[in-house]
């Protein structure tokens, strides 16, 4: 997965909408204006901060050496994913609908009601990826 992939797959899941507020590399891609997920385009190999649970944040660094403590962010919610063909693509996806199934529960109930009023397919992607089953990560 490449920074363009990352990028279609993002604007794959419902109301995802991206910006850059910190410089031109920077992408960071939000639901409910609130950010899942921040990449360095421009880094080598890419890396994205993604939100994770944080009942199992410890045993995913432990066991993936390319998921790391969150540079520059909250180390108890976030991590640094390295795309450096550790984990598989189908991994990658899920850590980044995990991100976005974690980001979606912080909403607002106001804000969860809305959302899912307008896009009713969030339903199953929360269903799906808010638990991270990490042996299916490879």
């Amino acid at each position: 997965m490449d920074a363009e992939d990352l990028h279609n797959f993002c604007l794959t899941l419902p109301d995802v909408t991206f910006d850059f507020p910190f410089d031109a590399d920077t992408v960071c891609y939000r639901i409910c204006n609130k950010i899942f997920a921040l990449a360095s385009l421009e880094r080598v190999p890419l890396t994205v901060n993604l939100k994770c649970s944080s009942e199992i944040i410890d045993e995913i660094r432990e066991k993936f050496s390319s998921i790391r403590p969150g540079y520059h962010m909250n180390k108890r919610n976030w991590n640094t994913v390295v795309f450096d063909g550790v984990l598989s693509t189908s991994a990658l996806k899920t850590l980044i609908q995990h991100s976005y199934a974690m980001t979606f529960r912080s909403l607002t109930k106001k804000q969860q009601a809305i959302a899912l009023q307008q896009s009713p397919e969030i339903k199953q992607i929360i269903d799906n990826h808010s638990a991270l089953d990490l042996e299916k990560l490879r």
